[in-house]
């Protein structure tokens, strides 16, 4: 179940709010817990035992914090967090990464002619896993480091976990910025109108822009790389970086507007990052929450700038990329921007900062390309798909249309507009200074209800974070 979906907005929703707000203050966790294991059942209804697998997620980490309290010697504590740590890293590498290491292994052994094979385990990967266990493991590190006390109520730490509105894609919420709202929040109409206002900002981007510029690099694909002539080969890897944009962006809105309606006040996970001069101010502008995360619970106990700076950038980046998807790509992808952000340290990020418009000229190349090694796993499409967008790089067989160009374009020529606008971070300005304004306020009906239309027509609405 998407948000961006007649079931969740018509059925689930309404009826959620119905009970969750009519019902007394001590049981709205009950009430929040419960429904989001509907709702992710509701996504995982194929393989039930999902629900089972982040159920002991909850267990086993509620066990190991309070062991940890328990504890007087820093050994025993050490050995809570090993094992809650193991638990986190072992169900996240068994169903994401180990069919990905078996396959390497395997090629290796074909190489040096052993016989000898690793099986393969083909599982499903559960959605929201990546999320949902960067989530908890962030929540028993810090009750290690006694940041956070551990949470006395296996209710509340469950609800904590699952919480439908960040469960599948994020934002990574840490347990520290949520713990006092846990059991004290807000309930109030001024909650819900603000909550009802972001989610429908974030539905809109969702599905008016992402949905409809994604359309673009689906053509780009169907037409086959091979075959589309260099400005359509722009065009496309531009509809992509719009659309995961938008799409991710979006979604991010929808939960926080979500959080804001049951009295949650959840972090901002963008910040207009396409208006970066740099890759490393766009990395502190895009999917905050996770960078947040790898900064405090990785780089920073790695030795952050203080000891071996250079390794641990490498390192944060080799797991960022293989944290959004196991396959070779991602690591191709992760290795680009730790090169980029290296060479950026070294001296290029205080030429780009004096010089505003090369900064934007340079992000306007990187940018793009970047989100290419991201979205063709296969490398001989990936050269292919390169010798289209830079001819010079040498020609490949396929009969071009030189029309695509405008022929696609044309298409999807409002939606584009709209993305580059929106990506100024205009229109969200304008927003803030007029919300409460009656003309405002009616155009957020009428997008509401144009997003409701598109997906009454059945329009393609994929949800790209899905597979992480």
């Amino acid at each position: 179940m998407v948000f961006s979906s007649f079931a969740f907005l018509f059925c689930f929703l309404p009826a959620f709010l119905l009970v969750y707000l009519l019902v007394p203050g001590l049981w709205k966790n009950g009430v929040l817990f419960a429904a989001s294991l509907v709702f992710y059942y509701y996504g995982v209804r194929e393989h039930p035992f999902y629900v089972l697998l982040m159920l002991l997620s909850i267990l086993v980490n509620y066990g190991a914090a309070r062991c940890m309290v328990r504890c007087r010697r820093k050994k025993g504590r050490n050995l809570c967090l090993a094992a809650g740590m193991g638990w986190n890293i072992g169900c996240l590498f068994v169903f994401k990464y180990l069919d990905f290491v078996s396959r390497n292994v395997n090629l290796l052994l074909e190489q040096t002619g052993t016989a000898a094979r690793l099986p393969y385990v083909h599982l499903v990967l559960p959605i929201g896993i990546s999320f949902y266990t960067f989530q908890i493991s962030s929540y028993l590190i810090d009750v290690y480091r006694k940041e956070v006390k551990a949470e006395p109520s296996l209710l509340t730490l469950g609800t904590y976990l699952c919480m439908f509105p960040q469960l599948i894609a994020g934002p990574i919420v840490t347990y520290s910025q949520v713990q006092r709202q846990m059991r004290e929040r807000e309930h109030s109409f001024w909650n819900l109108e603000e909550g009802l206002r972001e989610f429908t900002i974030g539905l809109t981007l969702k599905v008016l822009i992402a949905n409809r510029v994604g359309s673009l690099w689906t053509w780009t694909g169907s037409i086959g790389y091979e075959s589309i002539s260099c400005p359509m080969a722009w065009l496309g890897i531009a509809a992509y970086t719009f659309q995961i944009y938008f799409d991710f962006y979006g979604y991010s809105l929808m939960a926080k507007g979500l959080g804001t309606m049951m009295g949650f006040d959840f972090p901002d996970n963008f910040h207009n990052p396409y208006l970066s001069r740099s890759m490393t101010e766009f990395w502190r502008r895009w999917h905050m929450t996770l960078g947040g995360w790898f900064r405090e619970y990785v780089y920073i106990p790695l030795g952050g700038n203080r000891s071996h700076p250079y390794r641990n950038l490498f390192l944060v980046w080799m797991l960022t990329g293989l944290w959004h998807g196991a396959s070779w790509n991602f690591v191709l992808w992760g290795f680009s921007l730790f090169l980029l952000l290296l060479l950026e340290k070294r001296g290029l990020k205080k030429i780009l900062d004096r010089l505003p418009v090369l900064g934007h000229l340079y992000m306007l190349l990187v940018i793009p390309l970047s989100w290419l090694m991201f979205a063709v796993n296969d490398f001989s499409q990936f050269r292919i798909y390169l010798t289209r967008l830079f001819p010079f790089l040498g020609q490949t067989t396929g009969a071009v249309y030189h029309g695509d160009f405008i022929k696609y374009g044309s298409a999807c020529i409002w939606p584009m507009a709209a993305a580059l606008l929106c990506c100024t971070g205009l229109p969200r300005m304008l927003y803030e200074k007029k919300k409460y304004s009656a003309p405002v306020t009616f155009g957020l009906v009428l997008l509401f209800w144009a997003c409701a239309y598109c997906m009454y027509l059945g329009l393609d609405d994929p949800f790209l974070y899905y597979q992480f």
